[in-house]
């Protein structure tokens, strides 16, 4: 019996390198293994208090519907939240009429790569780079070009790299910031100068901005203060023909499970051509938007609260994984993310041996290895990304797990060589 072919762009889809190894961690628990994931950026925090108790309040009689570029309401609220940030000095006041809201910061991208590539079109990205941005590229055929950035250089995006990299089918730079898988946060002066290099190709540059309150400023703003967040391109009028701002609720309100994100631009064009993909799919969700319009008017505290968290697990899993013969990890500026080295010459197989072989105590920790956050060949074979996302007793321990599963994979590879 034949069976169907599959096309090429479903034969060939890049498997996540933070969920592929999922069969793995399975077996692990199936053998009664406590399996600690530092592989994806599910934050263990409550999703805040204003949040929770609107999905408690609604009682809509029928769930119907919202328009496709999302309610009017939980728009205007949006553009009060974004003008109020100081992002209306890029142009003009952020207007309901530039903020399209999408199931999810994932389909934000997945609209913005839409409307600016056709295939065979290309997008740049700083490499390490958050991984949908290559799976989204794939399933509409725009290929991905790197821009690779360096641990040794904090991952900064040097602007003469990255202008070198632009070809003639070139059609967007994205880069988010604060930076996942990194951490880099780019500055107001580092927006503008690759922004003007986007502006001179007549490029879009697409910055996702999921994690902007997530900073963590040196010295340390007082506790109670709010923090300003990472800078926005949305603030520097120069670019507002051909900047696109990502955003989303999942991890600012740790409220992952709510698909709500949305895009702003002040490409009036732009805007349109994402619209009609908004309406081709429907709506965004109904209960979801009533919930993170609640979402906005979190207080400061708690907000804060959420920060100093991150704070404070980025300070212990940094300073304890420089404290593990031959690991060497920057210091992330943003985000709840990390790239670091680690002592073995193929993360991934360590990260098998981690799930398959090794548990310490009954515990093992899951990883995403990195080479899969690079579309330059052997980039990151040595590296892992960390999601510190697990409280601090939890961190201590995926600590002393991971010191002992380096051990006795050298022993292991030292045996074998043998």
């Amino acid at each position: 019996m034949t069976t169907p072919t599959l096309s090429r762009r479903g034969a060939t889809a890049p498997a996540s390198p933070i969920r592929r190894l999922t069969p793995y961690a399975d077996a692990a628990k199936a053998r009664g293994i406590h399996v600690h994931h530092l592989n994806i950026g599910q934050p263990d925090l409550h999703t805040v208090s204003p949040m929770r108790a609107a999905y408690a309040r609604f009682n809509d009689e029928v769930i119907a519907y919202s328009p496709s570029e999302g309610y009017l309401y939980y728009r205007e609220a949006l553009a009060g939240y974004y003008n109020q940030l100081g992002h209306d000095a890029g142009g003009g006041p952020i207007e309901p009429s530039q903020i399209l809201v999408t199931v999810g910061g994932s389909e934000a991208l997945l609209f913005t790569i839409a409307a600016a590539c056709d295939p065979g079109d290309e997008i740049l990205v700083a490499e390490p780079y958050y991984t949908n941005y290559a799976g989204f590229a794939h399933m509409l055929g725009v290929t991905v070009t790197p821009v690779t950035t360096h641990a040794s250089e904090d991952f900064a995006i040097p602007v003469d790299r990255m202008r070198a990299a632009i070809t003639p089918r070139t059609r967007a730079f994205i880069v988010p910031s604060p930076g996942n898988p990194t951490g880099m946060v780019l500055s107001a002066a580092d927006l503008r100068a690759l922004g003007q290099v986007c502006v001179d190709a007549n490029i879009f540059f697409v910055v996702d901005e999921v994690y902007r309150e997530f900073v963590y400023p040196e010295p340390p703003v007082p506790s109670g203060m709010p923090l300003p967040p990472a800078p926005s391109v949305l603030a520097i009028p120069e670019l507002a023909r051909h900047a696109v701002m990502i955003d989303s609720v999942s991890k600012r309100y740790s409220a992952c499970g709510a698909r709500v994100g949305c895009l702003v631009t002040r490409n009036r064009d732009f805007y349109l051509s994402c619209l009609k993909f908004a309406q081709a799919r429907l709506s965004p969700p109904t209960v979801d938007q009533f919930a993170a319009a609640a979402a906005l008017a979190t207080p400061v505290p708690e907000m804060r609260a959420m920060i100093d968290a991150y704070r404070a697990r980025r300070d212990l899993i940094v300073a304890g994984l420089n404290q593990i013969p031959g690991v060497r990890c920057p210091n992330p500026t943003g985000a709840f993310y990390l790239v670091t080295d680690l002592p073995v010459a193929d993360a991934e197989d360590f990260c098998i041996f981690m799930l398959r072989d090794f548990d310490f105590e009954g515990e093992t920790v899951m990883m995403a290895p990195a080479e899969g956050f690079y579309a330059t060949p052997g980039m990151g074979r040595n590296q892992v990304r960390l999601a510190y996302v697990l409280d601090p007793d939890k961190l201590t321990r995926c600590l002393l797990v991971l010191r002992a599963g380096l051990s006795a994979y050298a022993r292991r590879q030292t045996a074998a060589a043998t």
